[in-house]
C-alpha cells in the first residue's frame, strides 16, 4: 500500500484512490505556480490571484477525483479543485480561492533544475531545519502569508529521514516542517521530492482541514510515464 515508510528502496507498484468527504475552503493568496517562459521556481512569489491556464485533464477516474499530469507525472486530485498550469508546473487550489492561495499543492517537474540554486537538491535541503524553502525569510501562516514581511523565527523537520511510497512505487524524501514566525504565528510546509527524477509535490503552508488531499494525492503520484 502506497505511504509512509522507513525504507530508501525504489520500485513500482500501481493502484487508483478514491477520496473522503471534501474539506473546507480557505483564505489568503500565497504563491502563483511557475514564472515566464520556463516557469522557474525563483519566480513562485507570495502574490495573490496568478495562475496559468486551466491544463487539459483526463476525465474523473473515479467519482469526486480527475487526473491531472505535469510532464508525464500524474496523480488524482479533487476534481472541484482549479488547476493552473505555467511552465509545465502545476498548482492546485482549493475551490473558491485565489490561484496558488493558502493551503494549495504545487507539482513540480525538474524542480532543482529549474532553480538557480538547486532548491531543493542542493546540499540536501529536502532533509535540513532550514531547507523548506528557497527563500525562508517570509512567514507565510494564515494571517501573515499576503502581506510577506513577517520574518521567520525559525523551522523544524518534524520527520527526519521519513519516506513515501507513491503509486509507481518509487519513494520520495518526504519532509514536513514546523515553520515559527516573529509575531508567535506558525505553519508546516510539506515536501516529496524524488531527487533522481527531479520531482517535486510541496505545500507552501498547509492547511490541515485538506490533509487528505495532500495525503492521497501524493498516493497517487504516477512518474511512469515521465520523460518518455
Amino acid at each position: 500500500m502506497a505511504g509512509t515508510t522507513g525504507g530508501a528502496a525504489h520500485g513500482r507498484l500501481r493502484g487508483r484512490l478514491g477520496w473522503g468527504a471534501g474539506a473546507a475552503a480557505v483564505v489568503l493568496a500565497l504563491s502563483a505556480c511557475g514564472g515566464d517562459g520556463g516557469g522557474s521556481l525563483e519566480d513562485v512569489e507570495l502574490q495573490a490571484g496568478e495562475g496559468g491556464m486551466m491544463p487539459p485533464v483526463a476525465p474523473a477516474d473515479e467519482e469526486g477525483t480527475t487526473t491531472v499530469d505535469a510532464d508525464g507525472v500524474s496523480m488524482e486530485v479533487p476534481e472541484e479543485w482549479e488547476v493552473q498550469n505555467e511552465g509545465g508546473n502545476l498548482c492546485l487550489t482549493p475551490p473558491g480561492q485565489p490561484a496558488c492561495a493558502y493551503g494549495s499543492l504545487q507539482l513540480l517537474t525538474g524542480a532543482a533544475d529549474q532553480h538557480p540554486q538547486d532548491w531543493p537538491l542542493e546540499g540536501e535541503a529536502y532533509a535540513a531545519d532550514d531547507g523548506w524553502a528557497d527563500n525562508t525569510d517570509s512567514c507565510r501562516s494564515l494571517n501573515t502569508a499576503a502581506s510577506g514581511n513577517i520574518d521567520v523565527e525559525g523551522a523544524e523537520l518534524t520527520n527526519p529521514a521519513e519516506f513515501f511510497v507513491h503509486a509507481d512505487d518509487l519513494k520520495s524524501h518526504h519532509a514536513v516542517w514546523d515553520v515559527s514566525c516573529v509575531n508567535g504565528d506558525s505553519f508546516e510546509v510539506r515536501m516529496w521530492f524524488l531527487p533522481v527524477s527531479d520531482v517535486l509535490l510541496y505545500v507552501w503552508s498547509a492547511d490541515p482541514q485538506h490533509d487528505q488531499v495532500y495525503e492521497r494525492a501524493a498516493e497517487s503520484m504516477d512518474t511512469t510515464a515521465h520523460g518518455d
